[in-house]
């Protein structure tokens, strides 16, 4: 099975990039680079989002959910955000109250209880 690392040094040798070249364009340093490709260490979040956007692919390739390395159309996905844990207690609240907002419009629209419950 193929690991982050394998997939990063794949499509930076497709692109016919060097690691010099990729670290510069994803804003690493060589050594990072290198240790991200021997899977000595795993890119924080925002090194993961450089490299997803030097090679111009999706991060769900890179970390082997998806077979297809084709850049992401959703370029906003709740990943981009840094997934739940990174939220904070008023982005919560905000989330919240949007969502109940949107199911009592829905609700008047659709003339019918439509929560969960």
């Amino acid at each position: 099975m193929q690991s982050l690392g394998d997939r990063i040094k794949f499509l930076r040798e497709k692109k016919q990039m060097s690691q010099k070249d990729l670290a510069l364009k994803a804003g690493l340093t060589v050594v990072q680079l290198s240790r991200y490709e021997t899977n000595d260490r795993k890119p924080d979040p925002e090194s993961l989002r450089s490299v997803v956007d030097a090679l111009d692919t999706n991060a769900d390739y890179l970390l082997c959910r998806t077979d297809d390395p084709s850049p992401s159309d959703e370029k906003m996905s709740l990943s981009f955000y840094g997934g739940p844990e990174a939220y904070t207690a008023d982005e919560i609240a905000m989330m919240e109250a949007a969502l109940r907002a949107y199911r009592e419009q829905k609700k008047k629209l659709l003339g019918g209880d439509t929560e969960k419950k």
